[in-house]
């Protein structure tokens, strides 16, 4: 899986720097600020592929003694890292356009700076969506997060080559200037975006499409004798999952039994994701007076109470630290 993080990002690296070099040539005929711009952007892309290669490499390092959990959050990092840029690149974007506002550039060759830029902006494209779709499949937030980059730069592409057509047939240079404002606040709210994203991996937020998935398969997978599962947490480390669970199983059952049924809850879960995956399950015995109203084991030989209802498992009563039967209290409350 690493090795096709790595392939990716490598050519997202050396596409970066060709097109960066498009870009500024692009520039370099028609002193566009407009286009400066989306050059300046371009330097963004060529560190931040730079930098994610490297967290890639780190990220698929093996556990070690001081990093019991691998090495996968840099990936958040290096996102937090590329946003960041992002936002610098785009507040010199506004100053350079103020200051073209009032100290105007002669425009020119506006018609080859739009065929370059277009050229550009459709290899971007094409990469952001592969860069995008490989992110998700491989659970990588670096390739997303490039991915999504090199889309935001193709849309800003595409809209500038419209705003440098529309400087051409009308002749209002003072457009250049606008148009590229304009195109920094855009600029400016892709990096927050991904600077946000960052910040909550880092800082362990709930990720509601991982714990989405969790609760599909566990309730795809659910056996009679997994009376209830509670106190469940699902962290996202890079493309890295960890997923913890209090699994409350039969009181009377022996040893080998409770262990055969951890082994089925995380052969579940470890089979249907990409990427690494660890699952830790702490088995619960039930309590016969309070467990038995919504227990599915109908071969049960020591239920004490008929079952009144069955528990449906959500992201919201799964992730309590309680037992289900609490649920049923408030219910009659």
């Amino acid at each position: 899986m690493s090795n096709n993080k790595a392939k990716w990002i490598k050519i997202s690296f050396i596409l970066s720097i060709v097109l960066l070099f498009v870009k500024f040539y692009s520039f370099y005929l028609t002193n566009a600020t407009s286009i400066l711009t989306d050059a300046l952007e371009s330097i963004v892309n060529v560190v931040a592929a730079s930098f994610a290669s490297y967290s890639i490499y780190l990220s698929s390092l093996p556990k070690d003694d001081n990093h019991p959990y691998g090495h996968g959050k840099i990936e958040f990092f290096s996102a937090g890292i590329e946003g960041a840029l992002i936002m610098v690149a785009g507040f010199f974007i506004i100053y350079q356009a103020i200051y073209n506002f009032f100290v105007p550039n002669e425009l020119e060759m506006l018609l080859e700076g739009m065929a370059l830029i277009g050229f550009a902006g459709l290899v971007n494209g094409v990469l952001g969506l592969k860069l995008k779709s490989e992110g998700k499949r491989l659970n990588s937030l670096t390739l997303e997060a490039s991915g999504k980059h090199l889309m935001t730069d193709t849309i800003t592409s595409f809209v500038l080559i419209i705003g440098v057509a529309i400087i051409y047939f009308t002749g209002l240079n003072v457009l250049d200037s606008i148009l590229s404002i304009l195109f920094s606040c855009y600029i400016i709210y892709s990096g927050y975006f991904l600077v946000r994203k960052s910040v909550a991996g880092l800082m362990d937020e709930t990720n509601p499409e991982a714990l989405k998935q969790t609760v599909e398969i566990l309730n795809k997978e659910r056996k009679d004798a997994w009376i209830d599962i509670h106190n469940m947490r699902v962290q996202q480390y890079g493309g890295d999952r960890h997923i913890d669970l209090h699994l409350t199983l039969p009181y009377y059952f022996e040893l080998q039994q409770v262990h055969d049924e951890v082994e089925i809850v995380e052969n579940a879960l470890e089979n249907q994701f990409d990427g690494a995956i660890e699952v830790f399950v702490h088995a619960d015995p039930c309590i016969p007076e309070k467990c038995c109203h919504y227990c599915q084991l109908k071969s049960c030989q020591v239920r004490k109470f008929d079952q009144k209802s069955k528990i449906r498992w959500t992201a919201n009563n799964m992730t309590k630290n309680q037992k289900h039967y609490h649920d049923l209290a408030d219910d009659n409350d």
